[in-house]
């Protein structure tokens, strides 16, 4: 496997709306998803979307540890997810605190869904589908954007609550 350069914010490939990927079981598509979870561990993130690794295709990985859930059960491996489509579950939404690799540094405060319906393909191209809340649903819903060519910013609105982690701790 091989680690991947991440896309900084403001390169090209972060702002485009990503392809669906015709064919999961491609050698290409399944090194690109072992590079990137070796990627994802190696930056200690919750998730990588394709387009983070200079790669416009609608893939993520991600996983939800046990330190960001109440309930250890709702801990969940890495996970993969090509061609996700989101449905909110209902109207009510939380504020996140997000930060991004693409963006190091700085954190921010988004609006989110509180609850969605995913669905999409797995490695080996099999459908799953769920419900998502709380962190899950977070990290779906950030890692989704990166899709769509949204960075978390785009989504802030009290910039009062954005800024460098050392100065928000403070």
């Amino acid at each position: 496997m091989t680690l991947l350069k991440i896309a900084r914010m403001g390169h090209p490939v972060l702002h485009r709306v990503a392809e669906p990927v015709s064919d999961v079981n491609t050698p290409q598509i399944q090194k690109l998803i072992a590079d990137m979870l070796e990627t994802m561990a190696d930056a200690r993130g919750a998730g990588l979307a394709a387009p983070q690794v200079h790669e416009g295709l609608r893939l993520i990985v991600y996983h939800v540890p046990v330190s960001r859930v109440e309930n250890p059960e709702e801990a969940l491996p890495p996970q993969v997810l090509i061609n996700p489509v989101l449905t909110a579950v209902g109207r009510e939404t939380m504020m996140c605190v997000e930060g991004c690799l693409s963006i190091p540094g700085l954190r921010g405060e988004v609006s989110r869904h509180a609850r969605v319906h995913y669905a999409g393909l797995d490695a080996s191209g099999n459908l799953v589908e769920g419900e998502a809340s709380g962190f899950h649903a977070n990290v779906l819903q950030h890692e989704c954007d990166h899709l769509d060519g949204i960075l978390y910013p785009q989504r802030i609105t009290d910039y009062s609550r954005f800024g460098f982690v050392e100065e928000l701790s403070r």
